[in-house]
């Protein structure tokens, strides 16, 4: 091969190095920064780029996706002066990758120290139990300061979560008495409570028994009287009966008026609880006369009647 030659081929490799050299592939979801002695010129995207070889360099390779940075765990004294311990996590996304390249230094670690100077600055201006309860409202005013003072960076701040508030010791255990003796008392106002309405419901059950006890007693009362009315009414009507009947000269509606009156005081007598021993009286005779004249009495107003 002779020096043209020699030329020829040295010429074609120098020719396929340019090419190579002038084909960037960038992967999916990064940015490549192309830098032209040292100046910022171009961003690469995902797929084939063509930069002009020896001339442009590429600069920063940076990552599109988003991404995850553990804030390092770290004390904060509240505005009520109690010690506690946060840590938390930062979501973001690179928007701009000329801006993420060269508006900041270090990235991630401008990004750590300014959510962790925030973290002090918003949860030491909030008592103990605004930290502990108000977790989300947090998050919001961190993210909210956070992505405001790194959108210049080029960079979208997603999210902020605090992942931990660690009170001392001590305190947790104060903690822990409150909430003890905060759930014993609502135990016991609870059981006062339902003492309470046990005895309500149980007055509330005498009152009722005793109102119905009460109208027990009076329909009886009443339906006694009803009673004893009818009684009279039919015992007036007989002795109107018996006394028309003595009018008209029947002496055997005397016998009967008479018997029927001795013996029920008979029966009253014979059935007393203190009654062991009946005496008949002299007048007996008379009563089973009486009897007689009952019979009597019957047969007239059977014959009557045939």
């Amino acid at each position: 091969m002779g020096g043209f030659g020699l030329f020829v081929t040295v010429l074609f490799f120098f020719a396929i190095l340019m090419v190579f050299m002038s084909v960037k592939s960038v992967p999916q979801g990064m940015e490549y920064t192309v830098e032209r002695f040292g100046k910022y010129t171009a961003t690469l995207t995902p797929g084939l780029n063509i930069i002009v070889p020896i001339i442009d360099q590429i600069g920063r390779k940076l990552n599109m996706m988003e991404q995850v940075i553990d804030v390092p765990s770290q004390e904060v004294i509240t505005k009520d002066n109690a010690m506690v311990r946060v840590d938390g996590v930062v979501f973001y996304q690179i928007m701009d990758a000329a801006k993420a390249a060269y508006e900041v230094n270090y990235l991630d670690v401008a990004i750590i120290n300014l959510v962790m100077t925030n973290i002090r600055t918003v949860m030491g201006s909030m008592d103990l139990d605004e930290l502990l309860s108000r977790r989300d409202e947090i998050n919001a005013r961190l993210l909210a300061v956070v992505d405001d003072a790194t959108t210049p960076w080029g960079i979208k701040v997603t999210r902020i979560e605090i992942k931990d508030i660690a009170p001392p010791k001590d305190l947790v255990d104060s903690m822990a008495r409150q909430m003890k003796a905060e759930r014993e008392k609502r135990a016991q106002i609870l059981e006062a409570e339902g003492l309470r309405q046990a005895e309500i419901l149980k007055a509330e059950g005498l009152k009722q028994s005793a109102i119905l006890e009460a109208e027990g007693r009076r329909e009886a009362a009443f339906r006694e009287a009803e009673a004893r009315e009818r009684l009279a009414e039919a015992e007036a009507k007989a002795t109107l009966m018996v006394s028309e009947a003595i009018a008209k000269g029947d002496v055997q509606a005397i016998n009967f008026f008479v018997a029927q009156k001795y013996i029920e005081s008979i029966k009253e007598i014979a059935t007393a609880d203190n009654s062991k021993l009946i005496l008949m009286p002299l007048e007996a005779s008379s009563v089973i006369g009486a009897l007689g004249g009952i019979g009597e009495l019957a047969k007239e107003a059977l014959s009557k009647k045939g």
